[in-house]
């Protein structure tokens, strides 16, 4: 009976690997807001299951995000045919005349909401740093959120993976 107690630690010790890899392996779901784009339309998250969306947070003052709208416009063209969305969120602190000239000066083609109460920064994790991204997958979890500018390469990879 010396190896019972060993032999049952390294099976728990196994179980809780396996858990723990389990726990890393599983994605979280995107949560269940509803965007109000610039022109009044609501977009329920939800209701892009099936597609790959990808859920930016930024603003017309940030350097970063101002750098990557154009590899954003691109690869949204590139791939909004092929089941591909973004949804570009408004800091909350960003005025909506700004929001709106930038959207019509850079002739955005994704639907651009306003955060005005913060509380979709809040539903993702009470994102606070711009640009933050979440991409997510044809189920509606979370493959993965970016802190920072994108890496388009990476970006279009991981499209291309998810879409084919």
């Amino acid at each position: 009976m010396k190896f019972a107690k060993p032999a049952a630690l390294i099976v728990v010790a196994l179980l809780v690997v396996a858990a723990l890899a389990y726990a890393m392996l599983s994605k979280p779901d995107a949560p269940a807001v509803t965007f109000v784009t610039l022109d009044g339309r609501p977009i329920q998250l939800d209701s892009l299951r099936g597609k790959v969306v990808l859920v930016n947070f930024w603003a017309t003052t940030c350097p970063g995000c101002i750098k990557e709208m154009p590899g954003m416009i691109e690869t949204y063209n590139q791939y909004k045919a092929k089941g591909f969305e973004i949804i570009a969120v408004a800091m909350s602190y960003d005025p909506p005349s700004y929001v709106v000239n930038f959207t019509q000066t850079r002739q955005l083609p994704f639907p651009v909401a306003l955060d005005v109460k913060g509380e979709f920064a809040q539903a993702f994790g009470n994102v606070q740093l711009t640009p933050t991204s979440f991409i997510i997958g044809k189920k509606g979890q979370i493959l993965e959120q970016r802190l920072g500018e994108l890496d388009f390469v990476e970006l279009k990879t991981l499209l291309d993976k998810e879409l084919s």
